[in-house]
């Protein structure tokens, strides 16, 4: 952590959430976290890894969270790096502050009542903003209306008789999107064979109705919300995230050996629209917002859900998928953005998910998502009809088209600025 009068080290149990306003308090400092980028450089100096160069790193000035028993051997783990050590008795005895600073995840929900999503969204929204009680929910969002090409994607993709002639009667109608599709068959993460030389070439012969529907929508909301400022530092690059798990889990999702295997192209569609709820969360919160991203840094190693419980009592999930319902968008895509992070949730469209929980989390092992690092078991592979050697043979294709891949994700961002 860091503020104007210098650096000072954090510790606190590894399971425990950093409550930066209990921390403000018991130091007097309003202390924030370094960024994700100046973390890393600073915990992977050669000299961490000797015990003199450990020692010299809690000389710095210490705050200990006083559930930290110092009466027992401890290990020193920094999330950002993995870097471990043991740590002696007397190296922790000079600390300058002793104080309850972290929220267990039990403690967080017991104070997090059990309440439909709508329920959630409205108290959060009471909760931050006096001005907006008692009214309507679809009032107090505030957002921006669809356009028409929106509208017709949306009814188009929720309809199973949707075909390709379909797809280009709305897009031909809408010049940026069309200029995207046309951008996107010529790219050379498909190497199309010749010149993409009409839109309809660009569909039929190169991308494909699912791919194109799929694109054009993500490009369409991007119209609705921008990306906000005070993100969290150091991520992946929103655009990148989304698109990487989309083209992730829809490799997994043709590998899946299982008679409730998932329809590729919703896939495609839940990996892009996973984390929406975030831009939803900024453009509900602003004030809010940056001390959440602060929240974020200040805690990588728990989840985000656990860390928006905290400071919001609200998750994207919780908006994105309430969003993405008043959107009417497939019922399976809106269950995948709700339930994503809930391995055992077996309801309705529960297949989808579960890939895209096992696909997020194969993506952070490879740097493409964030959030910590849990590997997949074989066990967790195989209730998705999945095994590990077919696991492998998704994360090598993915990997073999990197460059593509991130040239797909940059004509994705650059049509959001555009649009």
């Amino acid at each position: 952590m860091h503020d104007k009068q210098g650096k000072a080290l954090v510790l606190l149990p590894a399971h425990a959430l950093l409550n930066l306003a209990s921390l403000w308090r018991l130091t007097g400092r309003q202390l924030q976290p370094v960024s994700c980028q100046d973390a890393r450089r600073f915990f992977t100096q050669d000299g961490l890894k000797t015990p003199w160069g450990q020692q010299q790193l809690l000389e710095m000035p210490l705050v200990i969270d006083s559930a930290v028993d110092l009466k027992h051997k401890n290990e020193l783990w920094e999330p950002f790096t993995g870097l471990r050590f043991r740590v002696r008795d007397e190296w922790l005895k000079k600390a300058e502050y002793h104080g309850p600073l972290g929220l267990t995840s039990e403690l967080i929900r017991e104070h997090t009542p059990q309440q439909s999503d709508v329920e959630a969204i409205t108290r959060a929204l009471e909760h931050f903003s006096a001005l907006r009680v008692r009214q309507r929910l679809e009032d107090t969002l505030s957002l921006p209306g669809f356009s028409q090409t929106t509208r017709k994607l949306i009814m188009l993709r929720s309809d199973p008789d949707g075909n390709i002639d379909d797809l280009l009667k709305v897009i031909k109608l809408d010049a940026p999107v069309c200029a995207q599709v046309m951008s996107w068959a010529a790219s050379p993460y498909y190497a199309a064979p010749g010149k993409v030389e009409s839109i309809e070439d660009a569909v039929i012969r190169v991308l494909g109705f699912d791919l194109v529907i799929n694109l054009a929508l993500g490009v369409a909301m991007g119209r609705i919300m921008s990306l906000p400022e005070n993100m969290v530092r150091g991520g992946t690059p929103f655009w990148l995230q989304s698109v990487a798990l989309a083209v992730f889990a829809d490799h997994l999702a043709r590998l899946v050996q299982s008679e409730q295997r998932p329809k590729p192209g919703l896939v495609y569609l839940s990996g892009l629209l996973h984390n929406f709820g975030y831009l939803l969360l900024a453009h509900l919160f602003p004030a809010q917002f940056s001390t959440l991203s602060r929240y974020i840094e200040a805690n990588p190693h728990l989840p985000f859900t656990l860390v928006e419980q905290q400071v919001l009592r609200l998750t994207r999930e919780q908006v994105g998928a309430w969003l993405l319902e008043n959107w009417d968008l497939p019922a399976e895509v809106c269950v995948a953005v709700r339930r994503q992070h809930e391995p055992g949730y077996t309801g309705m469209h529960a297949e989808y998910a579960q890939l895209i929980h096992i696909a997020s989390r194969i993506l952070r092992e490879l740097g493409y998502s964030d959030g910590p690092v849990e590997p997949v078991s074989a066990s967790e592979l195989l209730r998705i009809g999945l095994t590990p050697e077919l696991k492998e043979l998704a994360v090598e294709s993915f990997l073999n088209n990197q460059e593509q891949l991130r040239e797909l994700a940059h004509l994705f961002a650059q049509g959001h600025e555009e649009s």
